[in-house]
């Protein structure tokens, strides 16, 4: 089964003031995302600066509109994306 993961690293140093909107905002659209049920794992780095999110059964192409539909897109330091097949 095919799996893409993103590593979502968000610029910390340039924080705008409507972040906790923001914030609110990226929870809907991520839960969202779950109960559609393309997202598979949600992971919050442990640095506080990003989030690592693991989609299932989409093309990377798919993947990377939907990043760019996220509040926090906006605010992004760097994005990354990895192809993956799963093997258990």
């Amino acid at each position: 089964m095919n799996r893409v993961q993103v590593i979502l690293t968000l610029d910390m140093e340039n924080l705008p003031g409507n972040f906790p909107e923001l914030l609110a905002q990226e929870q809907e659209v991520v839960a969202v995302w779950k109960s559609q049920g393309f997202l598979e794992h949600l992971f919050l780095r442990q640095a506080k600066n990003g989030a690592v999110l693991i989609f299932k059964d989409m093309e990377e192409a798919q993947v990377r509109v939907l990043m760019e539909t996220l509040p926090f897109y906006k605010i992004k330091k760097s994005v990354d994306y990895f192809n993956l097949i799963q093997q258990f």
